[in-house]
């Protein structure tokens, strides 16, 4: 598995980015930098503890599915701050905490099975499309950054391209909603990482229409492969 603090190129992408420096940062600042450098809000969320020579989630769930990365308190949403100061004063009480970040605010996010996400960056890529910030996770899933309101517009953009969201598996994140942001462990099976790390360039987020089309298609084609048993 790669390092967590190596971007995972598709076409070569740059590593100019300054968040976050993933190696060595302690989570704190690098959630800090999110808030003041990105202006995303951040909370912190489980963490992993050691017991019994084995990593396990602070809820103490023995069958947690996502084990160090998930809320700690079901009123999350109003922890969640965009204040540096704030942040780091959150991290302070528990400095080992992932980092989380509620869709529906600065932006939305869509969640497709990693394999269709790869096959959709590469062809953005060719295409020279607009893309914001993309994360791969542990569990084999990437997440598109999109401008807030997003993941409302999902459905119908993708029943007039002939399927359905859930069919294909494409899940939109709006309000209410969250994601784990790198450099975030899950259990024991790696780190939330960047597909494309947010830099200057990518600062200003794509609309959903600008991106449903190819990820659409390669969920769908995606899907198919799945029905039939083959590979995609």
């Amino acid at each position: 598995m790669l390092s967590v603090d190596k971007t995972i190129g598709v076409t070569g992408v740059a590593d100019a980015a300054q968040i976050p420096k993933q190696r060595g940062d302690l989570l704190m600042d690098t959630a800090v930098r999110y808030a003041e450098e990105r202006h995303w809000d951040v909370f912190p969320g489980t963490w992993l503890e050691a017991v019994g020579g084995r990593e396990r989630c602070s809820c103490d769930r023995a069958d947690c599915p996502a084990p160090g990365a998930h809320p700690t308190r079901p009123d999350w949403a109003a922890q969640a701050t965009g204040s540096g100061v704030a942040a780091r004063r959150l991290w302070s009480k528990q400095p080992g905490a992932s980092i989380l970040l509620p869709t529906g605010r600065t932006f939305d996010a869509l969640d497709v099975p990693e394999s269709a996400g790869f096959l959709a960056l590469a062809r953005m890529e060719r295409m020279r499309m607009t893309l914001g910030p993309v994360t791969c996770t542990p569990d084999r899933r990437m997440v598109f950054f999109v401008l807030p309101g997003g993941s409302l517009k999902v459905g119908g953009l993708v029943k007039k391209l002939g399927w359905s969201a859930s069919a294909i598996d494409l899940v939109p994140l709006g309000e209410a909603r969250y994601v784990a942001a790198p450099p975030t462990r899950v259990g024991g099976s790696g780190a939330v990482q960047w597909a494309r790390r947010p830099t200057p360039a990518n600062r200003w987020l794509p609309d959903v229409e600008e991106l449903i089309s190819p990820l659409a298609y390669a969920c769908g084609r995606d899907a198919a492969a799945a029905r039939a048993g083959r590979p995609a």
